[in-house]
């Protein structure tokens, strides 16, 4: 095989370039996803080109022939092309061109949903994309990214993600307002994770109180939730610090308490069956 693009000045390779930016992602409603797990995700769903080198073509062969199977269009790329569309020091040798896949907010509150994570003033991709794959993994139904947050098609995220971001209903610009209002009448309790939580985690799981529909509200890194965003709460929830550690990050108190609303939905009496996953 020969690569069939080898300039970085071709028109097609112009444009996935262009797409590593937010303002050219929102006008094609385009966004790239890299590696062979993303594509392979991405493969049947929203991709619609894929840039390869030879080698990765070669490596990743049964990818590559899901891709032209899904009706991707697929191109044999030199490496410098490669690079000079990819996003990452060390590129993989596969760049997905996908469709945007955020779902409306209103189709997932119609869909009556029993854990949702809520992204507000999210700002880090790395961190908003890891939430997602936490949420993905404790079984969320959807993840909401408000308007204050990150773009949830930045290069960062995406990758952070996992494949995560093909798995599970993501609303994008909601005002947080928005999210928790409709939330809540769609019977959903709204609990805001905060480290000055007037409720402790453990005490929440103690007297049973999680084993309903429940979304996470979870902040920014750096500061946290400001007061009027946690004043929306149902509750607000610190996870307990039983060592010397100053805080956790963002990433790792979203699994704790996502994983800590999965367990307790699917005990006796919780909003979800234990065999439904089996």
């Amino acid at each position: 095989m020969t690569p069939d693009l080898i300039s970085p000045r071709s028109p097609r390779v112009a444009a996935a370039r262009r797409l590593a930016r937010r303002n050219f992602r929102s006008k094609e409603r385009l966004f790239l996803a890299e590696g062979p797990q993303a594509v392979r995700e991405a493969a049947g769903a929203t991709l619609v080109e894929l840039f390869a080198t030879v080698e990765a073509a070669e490596r990743y062969a049964d990818v590559v022939g899901e891709a032209r199977d899904a009706g991707a269009r697929v191109h044999l790329a030199d490496e410098q092309v490669i690079a000079d569309i990819s996003t990452t020091v060390t590129p993989q040798g596969l760049v997905g061109i996908c469709r945007f896949l955020d779902t409306p907010f209103e189709e997932i509150l119609a869909a009556r949903p029993k854990l949702v994570a809520v992204l507000a003033h999210v700002r880090d991709p790395g961190n908003a994309g890891t939430v997602l794959r936490c949420a993905d993994a404790a079984g969320a139904d959807a993840v909401v990214l408000t308007d204050a947050s990150v773009d949830l098609y930045n290069p960062k995220a995406v990758r952070a993600s996992v494949g995560s971001l093909f798995h599970l209903p993501v609303a994008v610009g909601v005002p947080v307002e928005q999210a928790v209002s409709g939330l809540k009448a769609a019977g959903v309790r709204i609990l805001a994770a905060d480290g000055a939580g007037l409720d402790d985690l453990d005490d929440e799981l103690d007297k049973g109180t999680m084993g309903g529909p429940t979304a996470w509200v979870f902040g920014n890194e750096a500061w946290g939730l400001p007061e009027e965003t946690r004043a929306l709460a149902d509750a607000v929830v610190r996870v307990p610090i039983h060592g010397k550690a100053e805080s956790l990050n963002l990433a790792t108190a979203a699994a704790v308490c996502l994983y800590a609303s999965a367990r307790a939905q699917r005990a006796s009496g919780g909003c979800r069956s234990v065999t439904e996953n089996l």
